[in-house]
């Protein structure tokens, strides 16, 4: 028996849309065996139903030679598979240990025995080099060690094989390393992964062998030493694509935003951003590299009026901005592409036509007298899906349906078209794939183009380094040293983001 995982022939439809057309899947023991595909390919959809969350309309499902009907998570987890889900599935208010046994309580004398568990748990984690708490709360512990957590509930229910649904999309690069080790370890203990991405470099470094979808069909099957990422890239984009974002040498103008001496607190009352002063110009992106925590969030909340700060001033083209209320900051002509789409960027039970109108709403033509024209909403929103590629079935389609991608199109297309002076975007390709990802460092360099100050927030170091034309260094909410990405390295940027000095990064200031 040589495949622990057969999906032959899997078809599941969504009313008129084909998500999955008779993909097949083989996977075998103790490989690692990537599912790649662009957002909205299909691969979410056809785990879910091996998962058992949604039922195939057609094909079958093999687990170890047997043929099976998986009716739901329960029965895929008696089975042996268990799935760590892109958005993790924890309860903040619970310890690790309460989430990790949820549904599957030990019990002694009629109640949970939380001693047992914990025991339980710590020797799981140590056993797969997971080195969680089990008595920490959720709400206390990192994404990274969150995610640990969603890996450890899987094991516990005795999963041998495990789906990674895009599991480095939140994490940070040290996280990312930590986390190819660990799925190395349980492979090495007999375990099956598949994982869902469309990072090319992780599937190079970590997996055996390659599926490919496009478009809900399956493309091909290889070995990943024998390709290259330019030819998965081909295969899972149907066209070449540039890995690199060419573009000309900036022609800074004047000042657009200026940051004197700003102090930001957290909603803990912990200041956040300590003094921190910037300049971006106008036709220049200004990238911001940090490790995550370091006051980013705070720096940008306040920039686009979502906090108040707490001394220091913020200018835009000379007038100051400081401490208004969003709507005034947007319309002084700042654009906000936030870090997450789901909280900040869209309202997913509205349709995405009236989710581009979000900031244009109550101006005309789209309302009169406080009565919206729906007519003119939607009529700019089918120009905006055109003029962005933003994949729906309509403009009438609920955001949720929308794949990250689309999503992210969308918000883009939105704050673009606004013609903002200063463009703030923030992890804008978080989660998305090559073809998506280009698309957008295109636009974000299109907007420098033509003379917008944009700043670029990333913890993806190589997009840092390919979109900006300066770097400014995030450490304990202070720019610790501005350089230019064409002199650095990814290696020197590491130092300066973990606190070295430039000296001892190796370079003089």
């Amino acid at each position: 028996m040589e495949y622990v995982i057969e999906m032959l022939n899997i078809r599941k439809v969504f009313g008129n849309f084909v998500a999955n057309d008779n993909i097949t899947l083989q996977v075998k023991k103790g490989e690692i065996h990537a599912l790649l595909g662009e957002n909205g390919a299909g691969k979410s959809t056809l785990m879910n139903v091996l998962f058992g969350l949604y039922q195939p309309d057609g094909g079958e499902i093999r687990v170890k030679g047997q043929k099976v009907n998986i009716t739901d998570p329960n029965v895929a987890n008696d089975l042996g598979i268990g799935m760590v889900h892109q958005h993790f599935m924890l309860v903040d208010t619970f310890t690790v240990t309460e989430n990790i046994i949820l549904g599957s309580e030990p019990t002694k004398g009629g109640t949970i025995d939380i001693k047992r568990a914990e025991r339980e748990v710590r020797e799981l984690s140590e056993r797969y080099g997971l080195a969680v708490d089990p008595t920490a709360k959720i709400a206390d512990i990192s994404v990274g060690m969150q995610q640990r957590v969603e890996i450890l509930k899987t094991l516990y229910r005795g999963a041998d094989i495990l789906i990674f649904d895009e599991p480095t999309a939140v994490l940070t690069p040290q996280e990312i390393h930590e986390l190819i080790q660990i799925m190395k370890k349980l492979v090495k203990e007999g375990k099956s992964i598949i994982l869902i991405t469309h990072k090319l470099k992780e599937i190079m470094e970590v997996c055996d062998r390659v599926t490919v979808i496009r478009r809900g069909k399956g493309i091909a099957t290889l070995n990943v030493s024998e390709t290259n990422p330019n030819e998965l890239a081909a295969l899972m984009v149907g066209r070449e694509v540039q890995f690199k974002t060419e573009k000309k040498p900036a022609q800074p103008g004047k000042p657009v935003l200026e940051i004197k001496d700003l102090v930001v607190k957290d909603a803990r009352g912990v200041t956040t951003v300590n003094h921190l002063d910037l300049t971006v110009h106008a036709g220049e992106i200004v990238g911001i590299a940090g490790v995550d925590g370091n006051g980013q969030t705070e720096l940008i909340e306040a920039l686009t009026g979502l906090i108040k700060a707490e001394s220091g001033t913020i200018l835009l083209n000379g007038r100051d901005i400081t401490n208004l209320p969003p709507r005034k900051i947007i319309e002084a002509g700042v654009g906000h592409i936030p870090q997450d789409r789901h909280k900040h960027g869209l309202v997913l039970d509205f349709p995405i036509g009236e989710n581009m109108a979000l900031q244009t709403y109550y101006k005309r033509p789209y309302s009169k007298r406080g009565i919206l024209n729906f007519k003119a909403i939607y009529e700019k929103a089918r120009q905006l899906i055109a003029e962005f590629d933003v994949r729906t079935p309509d403009e009438y389609t609920k955001a949720r349906a929308l794949s990250g991608g689309n999503q992210q199109k969308a918000i883009i297309g939105r704050e673009v078209d606004r013609n903002p002076d200063l463009l703030i975007a923030v992890q804008p390709t978080r989660g998305l794939d090559v073809g998506a990802i280009e698309f957008i460092h295109k636009r974000l360099i299109e907007q420098r183009d033509q003379g917008k100050a944009v700043l670029l927030v990333s913890f993806e170091l190589d997009e840092v380094m390919n979109v900006s034309d300066r770097i400014a260094v995030i450490y304990e909410g202070k720019i610790v040293a501005i350089v230019d990405p064409k002199e650095t390295t990814e290696q020197e940027l590491g130092l300066l983001m973990a606190g070295s000095k430039r000296k001892e990064a190796g370079v003089s200031s």
